[in-house]
């Protein structure tokens, strides 16, 4: 027993020990490498801070029994091979600044913590060097020899977590860790377009499957770019995304994002980047989702690749081994830039909708697969001689009788060339309006176009007299923790401007002593609650706006052209000039198209007259 403290028994005493560096790699290992993909991650980044400029990587079952990546970067000697497979051993930092960081990796952990928990091997060789290879097992490390090179680094990775049998339990599939896989090496791919790429799959041994193969992309970067994410996320996506270029206070915007009408179902096509390496940060997801709040439904995910770059001063990569989390020293400037270029591009774009839209009405018009042959492309013989007596000159009583169904052609409408959605031909259905354009036909929803270019005249309004509020006979008092209270009061002056005034009550207590008038009686200390909710999550609140904006959504439409109401033909050509003058026109306010375009070409096709 202790004689101090009789409660303590010396025996149970916990000791303190020093962990052995094969256990310590272990640990790391748990935080820098969670699965195969992470393994392709950490070795694809060396790769292209040696300069690499032809990246191959090669896996087999999921990546769990080998992951191979050959770079030809500036390699490294025999003498170095030992050094990069000690921890905390790197090239990327001298360790006097942990700000300042140019490259994508910089801890030195990832060759020792994928050496610690499966058989790494490591060929190299730098110029004017012979190669060498140095292999590692479980934590066991063998001397360097030479080997058989002609320039840069092999890194291959046999039977992931053999030391860690624990670990492999928590794998998913060998299809989901492909899939994860094939996804870190498309985002790094987009990262570096001028960079080749191929990804192949060895799983059942022979030469193996190419799932991704990305060319150097020539040209300056934001044409290289554009390319790359023509052959890495498809046509579709290039064709119907808007190019981003904007700056503020230091930090640059550049990349695509996609028209509205050009949506998903999930967050899949959405690649965020902060100088260069792939981040998923909370922080601009949700400044990406705020920049298509109004033109998107919840259910609807808006597609992007957007680049951040600023000064390594002003972000932190260094937040978690991983490094898919970052930390901005000025987060609101970031989130407003996004939101800002993003509903500014949006807005250029005018009327323009997706084509996509186009290609899936006419995919709905061509329910049969099976090419149909038709009498007409091979007639009898007497069908062709009836064919030709009908075209030769009619007798007298045939002639009368066909001029009663022979009028005259009308000349084709000149002014449909003059504007891009055509001039107004027919209404069809009480709801859409048929317009004939100088290359085809526009199919136009009235309601939900009319919806859109009222709300859009509704924001102007509000923007250009402000919000107008209405004073409470009784102000509201909320009881609010102090911290909540102070933060929801530092933003008390831009609230006010949409109509909210808030002042402290004493203590921790906030009064409302105005409303937005367009809310009506509005539940303020649920309304308080939830953008103190915002602000503690991304810095900024947009609830009060967001509820305004949804208010006018509904006086929108209500307000609209009513589906089954007749309209003249100068009210249709009147709705299609306000269109092509209205931003965001190409879309209803949920994100759904508002028209669609059909060209000449694709209607004969339907016809079979091509």
């Amino acid at each position: 027993m202790n004689a101090e403290n009789p409660n303590i028994h010396v025996a149970d005493r916990p000791v303190i020990r020093q962990l052995d560096e094969a256990a310590v790699n272990r640990i790391a290992a748990g935080e820098v490498v969670e699965r195969p993909a992470s393994a392709v991650k950490e070795l694809v980044e060396n790769a292209l801070d040696a300069g690499a400029r032809r990246v191959d990587v090669a896996y087999a079952d999921g990546g769990k029994t080998l992951i191979r990546v050959t770079d030809d970067g500036c390699g490294m000697t025999g003498a170095d091979l030992p050094l990069a497979l000690s921890r905390h051993a790197t090239s990327k930092i001298d360790g006097s600044d942990l700000l300042n960081i140019h490259t994508f990796g910089f801890r030195g952990e990832a060759l020792p913590s994928l050496g610690a928990v499966g058989r790494l091997t490591l060929t190299s060789r730098a110029a004017g060097h012979q190669a060498a290879q140095i292999a590692v097992e479980g934590g066991r490390e063998g001397p360097a020899k030479p080997a058989a090179l002609s320039r840069g680094t092999i890194v291959e990775l046999r039977d992931l977590f053999f030391a860690t049998p624990a670990r492999l339990k928590f794998l998913r599939s060998d299809r989901a860790e492909a899939q994860a896989i094939v996804d870190v090496v498309r985002r790094l791919a987009m990262a570096e377009p001028q960079v080749a790429f191929t990804l192949t799959d060895l799983s059942g041994g022979g030469p193996g499957r190419t799932l991704l193969r990305a060319d150097a992309e020539p040209g300056d970067l934001f044409d290289a770019l554009g390319q790359r994410l023509r052959s890495l996320i498809g046509a579709d996506f290039a064709d119907n995304a808007l190019p981003i270029d904007a700056e503020r206070e230091g930090i640059r915007l550049t990349g695509y994002a996609a028209l509205p009408t050009y949506s998903r179902g999930a967050a899949v096509e959405q690649y965020l980047f902060v100088n260069g390496r792939p981040v998923r940060d909370k922080l601009l997801i949700g400044a990406l989702r705020a920049a298509y709040q109004d033109v998107l439904s919840r259910d609807r995910h808006p597609a992007a690749v957007l680049f951040l770059t600023l000064d390594p001063q002003e972000v932190d990569v260094n937040v978690h081994p991983a490094k898919a989390e970052v930390r901005f020293r000025e987060p609101g400037i970031a989130r407003g830039l996004i939101v800002s270029a993003l509903r500014h591009a949006l807005a250029a774009a005018g009327h323009r909708a997706s084509s996509t839209v186009a290609g899936l009405t006419l995919g709905a018009m061509r329910p049969e697969t099976v090419p149909r042959h038709y009498q007409m492309d091979r007639p009898a013989a007497a069908t062709l001689a009836y064919a030709a007596a009908l075209q030769a000159p009619l007798a007298p009583g045939l002639a009368e009788a066909s001029a009663r169904f022979d009028h005259p052609a009308e000349p084709p409408p000149t002014e449909a060339a003059d504007h891009p959605l055509g001039a107004a031909r027919a209404q069809v259905h009480e709801n859409y309006i048929i317009a004939q354009t100088a290359t085809g036909i526009v199919i136009v929803d009235q309601h939900a176009a009319h919806e859109r270019l009222v709300y859009e005249r509704l924001k102007a309004e509000r923007a250009g007299r402000g919000i107008a509020a209405q004073v409470l006979l009784i102000p509201e008092i909320v009881e609010l923790p102090a911290h909540d209270a102070a933060m929801l009061l530092d933003h008390a002056g831009e609230l006010e401007t949409l109509g909210l005034s808030l002042e402290p009550f004493g203590g921790s207590a906030v009064a409302v002593r105005a409303a937005p008038a367009l809310l009506g009686p509005v539940n303020a200390a649920a309304l308080l609650r939830d953008m103190i909710d915002e602000l503690a999550d991304q810095g900024a609140s947009h609830r009060l706006a967001s509820r305004l904006d949804a208010i006018l959504s509904r006086m929108a439409c209500h307000g609209s052209v009513r589906s089954g109401r007749q309209m003249r033909p100068e009210e249709m050509n009147a709705l299609l000039r306000e269109m092509e003058a209205t931003p965001l026109s190409g879309q209803c306010n949920h994100g759904r198209p508002t028209y669609v375009e059909l060209k000449l070409a694709d209607i004969e096709r339907l016809f079979g007259r091509t």
